[in-house]
């Protein structure tokens, strides 16, 4: 690993001196290209809006792709700061965190990533300044200084490659000002929020600039815990502690090069992420005995925000990495722009996780780099050559990226673990029979029964250790052409060919030794004259006994996994593209039509398999998988749409109507003992997308909104799974019919020397169902949010206080919900941020 680290390394920085210094000997001898704009030029009106949705700079209403464009004020306006914050600007945008924020998912008219497992690719790709994040998660964390987004809607993967099968989160960061400038941020807020942030940006010479920007964050957390019976002594959970510093260098030796040099290093040391209990099941009994009366809520409350875990959840997170983008305006092919950008990124993340989500002491995960670790390591080079004349605006470029992908996986027992399972087999037992047929006297004692060892000593210790080393490469080679058939109609054709190679080593071991199961499989007859002496007649006793083996021999407990070591590899060879046809009736109106083919690359389960034929396409069962691989997804989209330039370019009003078929779409599903990919057949969405942007008649205000309209259904192919009999011919989970949002923002003078401003911000969406095999007690009720700001300051910008609030309304809903792990019956959820509200002063020197 270090060997290959080393050799990226050096592979990086000769790529980035090699282009950096190349050039300049070369392209100093010719300075009769046209210089760049200076990049403090401020946009005129809307229609002048500059997008780089192609990989090229066009204007907004130019680009045939339906998106939206929220620029650096209005950003700053919402308290934009990371991807999640981003929803309430963007309808149809959905973004979700899980166990911990390292679990983070995108979806884009509700499609995304189902499932936790690193093994599954993106379905929303997230982009900063030009590089690729490795996965949803990777790219959550402080976006720093912006100076605008990009949400492309519908696979975009002609241009910006796999994994964009749904659509694409484009961020662009602030470059280095040719000025002198320092700004400086300090926010203060309920939970106990404080937070720094400062930037500082100078010249150097007379064509070249560089910045810094650092960041603090810390806050309480969101979430009251109730410890049970320990040992975690920390009371609050979903906690912020955050610290981020981001350098960039702008080089410009010449009117046709220049070079932009990034670097950045986060860390995150926090609390999160815990459930609520929403539905509180008939195991809550006996997790509350076991937990001495505080193992699950009373009563499921999830407006009270308590939840109940008695280990800690701990989560700390690293991301860094180093990047160099070169523009070199050429000669060649009558003058064309070559692109390079090489990257070389790094982010790891421990997690600790009580895994029964109560406060009984049944399983739990260490948060150590041998227990609870996720890390990835990718290097990523592209290069570009695009050109236009007066009949075609062309690219062509190649991609490479290698990645590796390491994760460590535990499951350790807690002391609560056997007599809980132990009370609740023989409760189910018991439930299939009249009462008082069976015996449950001593109930805590059955499984000791059943196996005639000492009781205690069934379910000890770290029941599972297990690690997952991945590589994988990639090459891609595309082109995007703009044919400009007349001087109305331009037609569109990109092409990709993409080539994939991915390895897996998985090595599997059970450090206690899985003395339960080991007992079950080992004596199957005494476990049924345990059921015997219980009262089950003899006759049934032998079709109760499979039950009993299956949840005593759940993965992390299963001894048929020790010493596996397996060994996977595929590859993959596929092509994407597009078609697009954009009319311009005038210069206020443009009609287009889309074709495009999505692909997200298929791969390994990196989890313990088990189902009932050794094959992952077997249902629940004891028999371990070896052949863990899944699929690739593919999207067929078609979206036909106008974009309006009206009031002099002051009112932006665009519309498309969309329809996506997806194949093979990859569900990661829980099957009562273990965690199965599954490749859906079919799901298709369709439905209508309309955005404006308006700089209205009245001076200082402007307003930004957004509606989608999203119909979504899974084809009605059966299902292998008893836990995913609801998906056939259902609507998709995640998918509100409804997803509005608007933003308003008004300023005006106090005075000569004095403006005041406001913004206030809301998101609508109608109800859905937040789980993948779409239960009922998932389905999350309409809400709607509401974040607000109001400040005064002065109008040279010197300095501005705000006051700001973000769900105004308190509103209590759920990101994702889940079934309460081995409580059968519960339901729990992850819930979103509570109200809160603080002052922010800002200051500009």
């Amino acid at each position: 690993m270090k060997a290959i680290q080393l050799g990226r390394h050096a592979l990086a920085w000769s790529i980035i001196v090699a282009l950096a210094g190349a050039p300049l000997s070369v392209l100093a001898q010719d300075d009769s290209e046209p210089s760049r704009p200076d990049m403090t030029d401020d946009v005129a009106v809307l229609g002048s809006t500059v997008v780089t949705a192609q990989k090229r700079e066009e204007q907004l209403q130019d680009v045939p792709i339906t998106m939206n464009v929220v620029p650096k004020q209005l950003l700053e306006d919402a308290g934009v700061r990371d991807i999640k914050d981003l929803q309430i600007l963007v309808s149809g945008l959905s973004v979700t965190s899980t166990g911990n924020e390292a679990q983070t998912v995108a979806r884009i008219r509700g499609v995304g990533t189902v499932g936790d497992n690193p093994g599954l690719e993106s379905s929303v790709g997230v982009v900063v300044d030009g590089v690729y994040r490795a996965r949803t998660g990777v790219g959550f964390g402080d976006l720093g200084q912006l100076e605008r987004i990009e949400v492309l809607k519908g696979p975009q993967g002609t241009v910006f490659g796999k994994n964009t099968s749904a659509g694409l989160i484009n961020i662009i960061t602030q470059a280095p000002l040719n000025l002198r400038e320092t700004t400086a941020n300090i926010t203060v807020g309920n939970y106990g929020a404080i937070g720094v942030d400062a930037s500082y940006n100078d010249q150097i010479g007379e064509n070249s600039a560089f910045s810094i920007y650092a960041a603090t964050r810390q806050r309480d957390g969101f979430i009251d815990v109730n410890t049970g019976v320990g040992p975690r002594t920390k009371t609050d959970d979903v906690t912020q502690d955050f610290n981020s510093v981001r350098g960039q260098l702008m080089l410009r030796p010449s009117d046709t090069v220049d070079i932009r040099i990034i670097g950045d290093y986060s860390t995150r040391d926090e609390y999160c992420c815990v459930g609520v209990t929403t539905v509180r099941g008939p195991t809550a009994a006996i997790v509350n005995a076991l937990a001495g009366g505080n193992g699950v809520i009373a009563v499921a409350d999830p407006d009270e925000r308590l939840a109940f875990a008695n280990r800690d959840t701990n989560q700390e997170i690293t991301d860094q990495g180093i990047s160099a983008e070169v523009n070199w305006l050429s000669n060649w092919l009558g003058g064309s722009t070559f692109t390079s950008i090489t990257a070389l990124r790094g982010w790891d993340a421990i997690s600790g996780t009580d895994i029964d989500y109560s406060g009984a002491d049944i399983a739990y995960r260490v948060g150590s780099k041998d227990e609870g670790y996720v890390d990835f390591e990718t290097f990523s080079q592209e290069f570009r050559l695009t050109g236009s004349t007066e009949s075609v605006d062309w690219m062509f470029g190649m991609y490479y990226s290698d990645e590796d992908l390491t994760r460590n996986e535990s499951v350790t027992s807690g002391s609560a673990y056997e007599p809980y399972l132990s009370i609740a087999l023989i409760n189910n037992v018991a439930s299939l029979f009249p009462p008082g047929m069976i015996d449950t006297s001593n109930p805590a004692a059955f499984l000791s029964q059943a196996t005639g060892l000492p009781y205690g000593t069934l379910y000890t210790g770290q029941g599972s250790l297990d690690r997952y080393k991945q590589n994988a490469k990639g090459i891609a080679l595309f082109t995007n052409e703009t044919f400009h058939a007349t001087d109305a109609l331009d037609l569109t054709v990109g092409l990709r060919y993409t080539n994939e190679k991915k390895k897996l080593t998985s090595n599997y071991s059970n450090p206690n030794g899985s003395t339960g199961c080991s007992a079950a499989l080992g004596d199957p007859a005494q476990l049924g004259a345990a059921l015997v002496a219980r009262g089950v007649p003899a006759s049934v006793a032998p079709s109760v006994i499979p039950t009993l083996v299956g949840f005593m021999c759940l993965p992390w407990a299963n001894p048929l996994h020790d010493g596996r070591s397996t060994q996977q590899e595929e590859s993959e060879s596929e092509w994407s593209g597009t078609f697009k046809a954009a009319y311009r009736w005038n210069d206020e109106f443009m009609t287009f039509f889309s074709a495009a083919r999505g692909y997200k690359s298929g791969g390994f389960n990196l989890d313990r398999v088990q189902t009932s034929t050794g094959l992952s396409s077997g249902g629940a069962g004891i028999f371990t998988v070896d052949d863990t691989s899944f699929p690739g997804e593919f999207a067929d989209s078609y979206e036909l749409g106008f974009k309006s330039t009206l009031a002099d370019g002051n009112l932006l009003f665009n519309a498309s109507l969309f329809y996506t078929e997806y194949t093979n779409f990859q569900l990661n599903s829980f099957l009562g003992t273990s965690y199965v990919v599954r490749s859906i057949p079919e799901l298709t969405i369709k439905g209508a997308d309309l955005d404006l942007i308006w700089n209205t008649g009245i001076e200082g205000l402007s307003m930004q909104a957004g509606v989608t309209y999203l119909e979504s259904k899974y084809g009605n192919d059966p299902l292998p799974d008893a836990g995913l009999v609801l998906i056939p011919g259902a609507r998709g989970g995640f998918a509100p019919k409804w997803q509005d949002s608007v933003a308003m923002t008004y300023e005006w003078p106090f005075s000569d020397t004095l403006i005041g401003r406001a913004n206030i911000a809301a998101r609508y969406s109608s109800e859905y169902n937040t789980g993948s095999d779409l239960d009922p007690e998932k389905l999350q009720d309409a809400y709607t949010l509401v974040n607000a700001r109001i400040g005064f300051g002065a109008q040279d910008g010197r300095w501005m206080v705000e006051l700001w609030g973000q769900n105004l309304t308190d509103v209590t809903y759920q990101q994702v919900g889940f079934d309460s792990p081995l409580q059968t019956g519960s339901w729990s959820a992850f819930l979103g941020a509570p109200r809160t509200y603080g002052m922010t002063l800002r200051l500009k020197f």
